[in-house]
């Protein structure tokens, strides 16, 4: 983003706040982080059915924060966003670190209360389409929301919730999220919908919020064009999909705003 541009300048679709910078690093630092992420030992991953993550920051508890430093490479690139973006009240103190395969992705969720609500995604190397769904009780009561479960195999901010029932005045749409990009979304976008990648390595971005910011420039015709040698887009009649042919890296950046330097002072 360069500094001559708000962070107006860069919002898409009709919600607000919903963010979408192309090109937020470049390619050196891309590579950059890429080498630290997987120079990290073997026990730093922690495999869970659909993918495997890393853990940066400490442990989020459900009252708050059992910091760990970050070290200097994400330090640099979170303060990076915490400075341009101007939506976090502090620098952010946590991040996780997805990797999915080509066919992997993540069930629909919402982040946890342990969280400021922003989120900011950086994503590496390969495309992905991100769908966002509206809350189940936009149009249902209350008491319907009490089956609501943590997904305790992953990450403690996470919930999984019931997408399954009809949404009369909110809807569906999809972002494409290409290499390099950040994503930060926050208000009604974090509040009220559900975020979700579907388990494909062929995605449908028809209706993208974003078609035009992500894939400007892009050849988009009934041949392929590649990406970053990493994905196809392709445009064949009414279908509109990115075919994902290497793994995608997420960093998940967000701020926990009570931070224990000691469990026992909770």
């Amino acid at each position: 983003m360069e500094r001559t541009e708000t962070i107006d300048n860069f919002k898409v679709g009709s919600l607000p706040t919903l963010i979408y910078i192309p090109d937020f690093i470049t390619d050196n630092e891309q590579t950059m982080l890429l080498n630290k992420i997987y120079e990290a030992p073997v026990s730093k991953w922690k495999s869970l059915k659909n993918r495997r993550l890393q853990n940066w920051g400490g442990t989020v508890h459900e009252k708050g924060l059992l910091p760990q430093d970050l070290p200097s490479w994400l330090t640099k690139i979170t303060y990076k966003i915490y400075e341009e973006s101007g939506l976090f009240p502090l620098p952010i103190n946590h991040v996780l670190i997805n990797e999915y395969l080509p066919n992997q992705g993540i069930m629909a969720h919402q982040d946890g209360p342990a969280y400021y609500p922003v989120v900011a995604i950086l994503s590496l190397r390969s495309p992905v389409v991100m769908d966002f769904t509206p809350h189940s009780r936009l149009t249902l009561c209350k008491s319907t929301c009490t089956n609501d479960v943590e997904d305790t195999n992953s990450d403690r901010g996470v919930i999984k919730i019931d997408t399954d029932k009809s949404m009369d005045e909110h809807h569906p749409f999809p972002v494409i999220l290409m290499p390099r990009s950040l994503m930060i979304f926050k208000d009604k976008a974090y509040s009220d919908y559900l975020h979700a990648i579907k388990d494909s390595e062929v995605q449908c971005y028809d209706g993208a919020v974003n078609e035009v910011e992500a894939l400007h420039g892009q050849v988009m015709n009934h041949a392929s064009s590649q990406l970053d040698g990493a994905v196809d887009v392709m445009k064949t009649g009414d279908l509109k999909s990115i075919h994902r042919t290497t793994p995608r890296i997420s960093l998940t950046c967000r701020l926990v705003p009570k931070v224990h330097k000691n469990v026992f002072r909770f």
